[in-house]
C-alpha cells in the first residue's frame, strides 16, 4: 500500500506545475511562462495582473544542463521577484493622476517612476546589507572567537562560520516576523502553500478546502535558502582545507566563484525533493520545513481566496477565464442603490434577521 502511494505521488502530473511567492497584500503564481499576481484591495476586491516571463533557458538549450540550470534559474527568479514586488505595489497603491515635482524630477533624471527608483535603491542596499550580515559578520564572529579562545580553528573555521550564518538567519527571520506587515505577508505565504497543496491533491479549489492543507512545502524558497546554507557549510569546509585559503580575500573570492555551484546543487535537490516522498528526502527536507514555521503563518479565508484566484489565473487551460472572473466578481462589493424604494413585506412573510417583525415598529 505504501509503495503504491509513493508511486502515485511521484507520477502526480500536478506536482511542480505551479509555483509562487507572497507579495504585498497578495500572491503571485507562475505556471510555465505565465505569471499572475492577485492583490487584495482595501475594500476587499481583488486585482489580477497577468504577465509573461520567458526563461532564457528556452532560447538557449545548453543552459538546461544540470547544475547550470539551477544557477540560471536563481538569477531569473531574483529578477522575477523584483518585478513582481513592483507589480503588486502598483496594483495595491494604484496610479496617481498627478505627479509631484519631485516625482517628475526623478523621472526626468533616471527615466523611472518614483516607486521604481526607490525600489532599486532598496534592492541595492538590501544586497549590501545581506552580504554584510550573512557573509562578513559570521567570519568576523569566528575571528572574534579565535581571539577570545586563542585557538586556531584551522580546519573548522568554515564550519563555525556556517553555523553562525544559520543562527543569524534564524534570528533575522524571527525578528522581522514580529513586524505586523511582514507577518501579514507571511500569512499570504501560507495561503500560497495551502492553495498549491490543495491543487496538487486534486481537490476543488475553495478557501475551505485549502484551509485543511499544510502550509509547509518542500519546494519553498525558505527551504531552498536553508539547503544552500547547509551545502555551503559542506563545500566550503572542504575547500578551505586547501593551503592558502586562510586569507580573507581569497575566501571571499572562492565564495563568489563557488556560489553558482552551491546554488545549482541546491536547485537539483529541491526539484527532486518536491517530486519524491521518501525517507531520505523527508530527513533532508526537515530543517527547511521547520524554518517555514517562521516564514509562513495561518491565513484567513480571504487570503486563501486571493491565492486561489492567482493560481486559477495562472492555469487557464484548467480553469476557464469565466470561472476566474466569477471568483473576482464575488470580491467586489456592490455599491448601495441610490433612491431605492423600500416596499414593506407582508406580515405573513419571514421576519428580518434582526428579529423584528416586518412592517412593525422597533421597540
Amino acid at each position: 500500500m505504501k509503495e503504491k502511494q509513493k508511486d502515485a505521488f511521484e507520477t502526480n502530473p500536478r506536482l511542480g506545475k505551479v509555483g509562487g511567492q507572497a507579495v504585498m497584500e497578495g500572491v503571485m503564481m507562475k505556471a510555465g511562462e505565465r505569471t499572475c499576481t492577485a492583490v487584495r484591495q482595501e475594500d476587499g476586491s481583488v486585482t489580477v495582473v497577468t504577465q509573461n516571463f520567458t526563461s532564457v533557458r528556452k532560447k538557449h538549450k545548453w543552459l538546461n544542463i544540470p547544475i547550470l540550470r539551477g544557477a540560471v534559474n536563481f538569477v531569473e527568479m531574483m529578477i522575477l521577484s523584483y518585478k513582481t514586488l513592483s507589480v503588486s505595489a502598483d496594483a495595491f497603491v494604484g496610479e496617481t493622476e498627478e505627479e509631484s515635482k519631485f516625482e517628475k524630477w526623478i523621472k526626468a533624471k533616471f527615466g523611472a517612476k518614483l516607486l521604481d527608483f526607490f525600489m532599486v535603491i532598496a534592492t541595492v542596499l538590501g544586497l549590501v546589507l545581506g552580504l554584510a550580515i550573512f557573509i562578513y559578520l559570521p567570519d568576523l564572529l569566528v575571528r572574534g572567537l579565535k581571539a577570545l579562545t586563542r585557538a586556531e580553528f584551522k580546519y573548522t573555521s568554515a564550519l563555525l562560520a556556517g553555523i553562525f550564518r544559520i543562527l543569524i538567519f534564524i534570528l533575522y527571520i524571527f525578528l522581522v516576523s514580529r513586524m505586523s506587515y511582514i507577518r501579514r505577508t507571511f500569512e499570504f505565504h501560507g495561503a500560497e502553500h495551502k492553495s498549491i497543496a490543495c491543487f496538487e491533491a486534486g481537490e476543488e479549489l475553495t478557501p475551505e478546502n485549502a484551509k485543511k492543507h499544510t502550509r509547509f512545502h518542500p519546494r519553498c524558497g525558505t527551504s531552498f535558502i536553508f539547503v544552500l546554507m547547509l551545502l555551503s557549510i559542506l563545500i566550503f569546509t572542504l575547500v578551505f582545507l586547501i593551503p592558502g585559503t586562510e586569507i580573507w580575500y581569497v575566501r571571499l573570492l572562492l565564495r563568489l566563484l563557488l556560489l553558482p555551484l552551491v546554488v545549482g546543487i541546491g536547485y537539483e535537490y529541491i526539484m527532486y525533493a518536491g517530486k519524491h516522498c521518501n525517507r531520505i528526502t523527508r530527513i533532508c527536507s526537515a530543517p527547511g520545513l521547520w524554518m517555514q514555521r517562521l516564514t509562513t503563518r495561518e491565513p484567513d479565508l480571504e487570503q486563501l481566496n486571493v491565492a486561489i484566484i492567482a493560481l486559477k489565473s495562472a492555469l487557464p487551460e484548467i480553469f476557464p477565464a469565466e470561472e476566474v472572473e466569477a471568483d473576482i466578481a464575488k470580491t467586489r462589493k456592490a455599491p448601495p442603490a441610490e433612491n431605492a424604494e423600500e416596499t414593506p413585506a407582508p406580515a405573513a412573510e419571514t421576519a428580518p434577521e434582526d428579529g423584528t417583525a416586518s412592517g412593525a415598529p422597533e421597540a
